[in-house]
């Protein structure tokens, strides 16, 4: 007898005239059937076109999807990697698609401009989304009662997914990634793709103004890359300060420059992240595992857990355990 093999996830990936190839690809870099090596539930990538083919791309060339719409009758993840242009109205026969599969309790993410697809439907009003920043105020303005944060990497509202541009993408689809499979899963991914599993901070990193490099020689950039080894422990300001040769003012402005967000919200990431590896992967208490990943104590870590993830550690560890 051969054990029951749980169906693939079925994902939908709408491509469309103009499209960017990089916009295209990022879901296909997570969610493509070629990671199958890491144990991850199968999925199965669905690329589908509604408008006349091949598609031309923003590259210059064009390509062929062998999918339509209907594909979205039955899929449980629906992107939206883009769109071409913000003053631009989807079809209807879009945004029908994409209304009545949030209905029925399809996943929809929208990556960059996709963003003012899903907002178009209607769907987002009364929520939390995000988009590129540098379409930030035209999204606020033509989508007034959409709750809009410009300063995140990715937003979620329920079943509905949205991310800032280019290479937010990624930070969202393996932030969904984790949901479907967990952290240790969109970990060994993201050492696969060479990026970081997750990126602290916001798009305030990145609005307008270079940021000094975190090199080796740099003394904030060997300080982040010690903490990032040494999270767990009790840390000050001052001491952190003091240790990368500046002021607690100076180093304050310095770190936020460079990680977007400020010296605690850093390890408070950190640390949850090791506790849900944790969680997932090995078989010591929740006690234990509050102490490794560098917690004051485990109602600590509950607290914190509930207010980020909205479940506790036990509810968590329960959702990865394999019968």
């Amino acid at each position: 007898m051969h054990a029951d093999v749980d169906p693939p996830l079925r994902i939908a990936v709408i491509a469309f005239d103009g499209i960017s190839p990089f916009h295209l690809s990022v879901p296909l870099l997570v969610f493509d059937e070629q990671h199958q090596d890491f144990e991850l539930p199968r999925f199965q990538v669905r690329v589908c076109a509604f408008e006349n083919l091949p598609l031309r791309t923003s590259a210059g060339f064009e390509i062929t999807v062998h999918h339509d719409l209907s594909e979205l009758h039955e899929a449980d993840v629906i992107v939206m990697p883009s769109w071409r242009d913000s003053l631009e109205r989807p079809p209807q026969v879009l945004l029908d698609a994409l209304y009545n599969a949030h209905q029925r309790g399809a996943r929809l993410v929208g990556l960059c401009l996709g963003a003012f697809v899903l907002a178009e439907t209607g769907l987002l009003n009364g929520h939390k989304a995000t988009t590129h920043w540098h379409w930030a105020r035209a999204f606020s303005e033509k989508y007034p009662e959409v709750e809009l944060d410009a300063d995140v990497l990715y937003a979620q509202a329920g079943t509905l997914l949205t991310s800032a541009g280019t290479a937010a993408g990624l930070d969202c689809c393996l932030y969904l990634l984790q949901q479907l499979c967990g952290a240790q899963s969109a970990h060994k991914l993201a050492r696969r793709l060479v990026i970081a599993p997750h990126r602290s901070g916001g798009q305030a990193q990145f609005i307008d103004h270079p940021l000094p490099q975190a090199g080796e020689r740099n003394p904030m950039g060997q300080l982040l890359q010690w903490l990032g080894e040494n999270f767990t422990r009790n840390h000050s300001l001052d001491s952190l300060a003091e240790r990368a040769t500046m002021s607690r003012r100076s180093f304050t402005r310095h770190f936020r420059q460079l990680t977007g967000t400020t010296l605690g919200q850093w390890l408070l990431g950190r640390r949850l992240n090791h506790a849900q590896r944790l969680l997932e992967t090995s078989q010591q208490s929740i006690d234990a595992i509050a102490v490794e990943s560098g917690f004051v104590s485990t109602l600590s870590m509950r607290q914190h857990f509930n207010a980020v993830l909205h479940l506790s550690p036990s509810a968590y560890r329960a959702q990865y355990r394999r019968p």
